[in-house]
């Protein structure tokens, strides 16, 4: 036996070529999208003895592996995600901050040009064509606020759409990643090319949702979304849907089914772009068209309250400017009912009682049999209310009351209430004649002889009211507020009768006004004038005061801050997403250098090893011509 120069040689160059072909293929694939490179692993052959010695008997290519490291993509993985919720985010939030900086200017320039307009008819209260201008801008105000509301319903429905293509794309990677792993379970893991595409397909769909892979004995891997929803198992798939909102149709869920079982999805857990959008439309949209309601509705009934204080021109008590603002339609669609409710509760509403006691919140009802306690809990501070049932009328809520127009809920029935949802949508202008802005207002006036212990204030007129004494007349109370009683009179000193004082409020002759008491008073007297008075504008000139009064969110804010208020969050929240960006880019690029520097192709490197191998190659080539001579002298010798 001899040392076979021809045989090793023959390695050599077999060994060579491939490592020249991984080589070429790296090269070849540096600028693929997903490629891992690859890496040919040599090793000696079996030696042979001869003698007393071992001599080798050439190399060959033991492996060709995939050069991976599963901690470096979970890492990529995680940064891919976190980028794509933070540049998600922060593009929503760019478009509606742009939408409130340039759309938005318009609600409180419009709202500011009708407060002016209104002191315009302080100026000159007979001028119709002054009255006219005013109802043209409290119809642009009202525009201006339906123009508001349709650009954030149009973002909602943009959300929801852009939530729908993502659950499309994660079907379509669902499908197609249970089918590699059929090709995986035949190759045993083994296949470079599908595991790229595997790999490439798992860190896209990182960028909709947060990924957790798990290895399969099989070769095959499963993928969960959010760290409780299956998408992948071996060869088999999920497919995620969407349904309509619960309670709010418009606001569609997402969900995963298999077979005939379907579960919903919780996005919050979802992370990525998914979990973004979600966020986005929960946690900024809905909040800020609540909000923008709750301006709307502040609009209205501040100025149709000033309305009922008033006498317009001819000569009644001021009418609506805007539309109620419990106007059975906008009461109704304040309150959404929960899919899985059992009880026979219908046609539930919500009236506002108090518009400066509302935040602009949202809440969720529910009722508990055992106790039959029904509860108010605010969904975003937590805290839960008690109310109190008094006919079919739910009390106890911040500026606002539930009324079940029928049936009763059962234990565990949950409604989600939102008091001043429409509000902005459904604020129009219900005024046409601009005679009846109520310029005018009746004079009040204290008797000489009262102690100074009381003052009221009128809070509206009803000319509809039983023993309402009628414009042009005058009506006087006489207060006893150590009985806590009051006696009537009308303009000829007639006494109209008696009545009680109830949380320091007079509600009677369709006069409603309230008492502030310093001391006891047994006998003090307040005459309403009712009379028309040519040029009267007292009540035009309270209208017009109220611009910088703070009427809203429990006397802490003006109409005006609750709109720029919620410009200035939204504005806070897009620079906060806009740091967030540079964040989990600078994260995601330090993973992605990391998985490059292990996993990528370096061009540099690669043509090293070119020439490496081509080295190797020309020198077995060498061995084989050396042994070719060797054995030419042999057969010479012997001729």
């Amino acid at each position: 036996m001899s040392i076979d120069l021809l045989n090793i040689a023959r390695t050599g160059i077999q060994a060579s070529q491939a490592q020249l072909g991984v080589t070429s293929n790296n090269i070849a694939n540096a600028n693929t999208e997903g490629y891992n490179r690859q890496v040919a692993t040599q090793a000696s052959s079996q030696s042979q003895h001869l003698g007393n010695n071992f001599y080798g008997t050439g190399t060959y290519v033991s492996d060709v592996k995939r050069v991976y490291n599963e901690f470096a993509a979970r890492e990529l993985r995680i940064g891919q995600t976190s980028m794509s919720a933070a540049e998600t985010s922060y593009s929503k939030l760019s478009e509606l901050d742009q939408i409130y900086a340039q759309v938005g200017q318009m609600v409180p320039e419009n709202l500011n040009n009708f407060f002016a307009s209104i002191n315009s008819v302080a100026d000159l209260p007979s001028d119709l064509g002054i009255r006219s201008s005013s109802l043209s801008s409290a119809q642009q105000l009202a525009n201006g606020l339906n123009q508001m509301q349709s650009q954030l319903d149009g973002q909602v429905k943009q959300t929801n759409s852009q939530i729908e293509a993502i659950t499309t794309r994660i079907n379509e990677i669902g499908k197609e990643l249970g089918s590699l792993n059929v090709e995986l379970m035949k190759s045993q893991d083994q296949d470079s090319q599908v595991l790229d595409k595997q790999g490439a397909l798992i860190l896209e769909l990182s960028e909709y949702a947060q990924v957790n892979v798990i290895p399969l004995d099989t070769g095959a891997k499963s993928i969960m979304l959010g760290g409780s929803m299956m998408l992948v198992s071996g060869e088999v798939s999920m497919s995620m849907g969407m349904s309509a909102g619960d309670p709010y149709p418009n606001e569609p869920r997402i969900n995963a089914s298999i077979g005939d079982k379907t579960l919903n999805v919780d996005p919050s857990k979802l992370g990525g772009q998914l979990g973004a959008l979600f966020s986005f439309r929960d946690d900024t949209l809905i909040p800020a068209s609540t909000e923008l309601g709750q301006l709307a509705l502040g609009v209205a009934d501040t100025f149709n309250g000033m309305q009922s204080k008033g006498i317009d021109l001819n000569g009644e008590v001021g009418s609506n400017i805007f539309t109620d603002i419990n106007d059975p339609l906008m009461a109704l669609s304040r309150v959404g009912a929960f899919s899985t409710n059992k009880g026979t509760a219908t046609g539930v509403s919500v009236n506002i009682d108090d518009v400066g006691a509302l935040s602009g919140g949202s809440y969720e009802l529910s009722f508990i049999s055992a106790t039959n306690n029904y509860q108010l809990k605010d969904t975003q501070t937590g805290k839960v209310s008690p109310l109190v049932l008094s006919g079919s009328q739910l009390t106890g809520g911040a500026g606002f009351s539930i009324n079940i127009a029928s049936g009763a809920m059962a234990d565990g029935d949950k409604f989600e209430i939102r008091p001043t949802a429409g509000g902005a949508a459904g604020l129009k202008v219900v005024m046409t004649d601009p005679k009846g802005i109520a310029a005018a207002g009746p004079t009040l006036t204290s008797a000489t002889a009262n102690s100074g212990n009381t003052a009221i204030s009128l809070n509206s007129m009803d000319s509809s009211a039983g023993g309402f004494q009628g414009i042009g007349s005058s009506i006087t109370f006489q207060l006893d507020t150590a009985a806590n009683t009051y006696e009537s009179f009308n303009a000829a000193g007639a006494s109209l009768g008696t009545g009680a004082i109830t949380n320091n409020n007079i509600n009677a002759f369709g006069m409603d006004f309230d008492i502030t008491r310093n001391g006891t008073a047994t006998a003090d007297s307040f005459t309403f004038d009712l009379s028309l008075a040519e040029g009267d504008n007292s009540n035009a000139v309270a209208m017009a005061s109220l611009s910088n009064s703070k009427l809203m969110n429990n006397g802490t804010g003006t109409l005006t801050s609750v709109f720029e208020n919620t410009k200035l969050d939204i504005g806070s929240q897009t620079k906060s997403a806009e740091v967030r960006v540079s964040s989990a880019t600078a994260i995601y690029q330090q993973a992605s250098n990391r998985v490059q520097s292990e996993s990528g192709v370096n061009l540099d490197e690669e043509a090293a090893n070119l020439m490496r191998f081509q080295q190797s190659y020309q020198a077995s080539a060498r061995i084989m011509t050396t042994a070719q001579t060797i054995f030419d002298t042999l057969f010479s010798s012997v001729r």
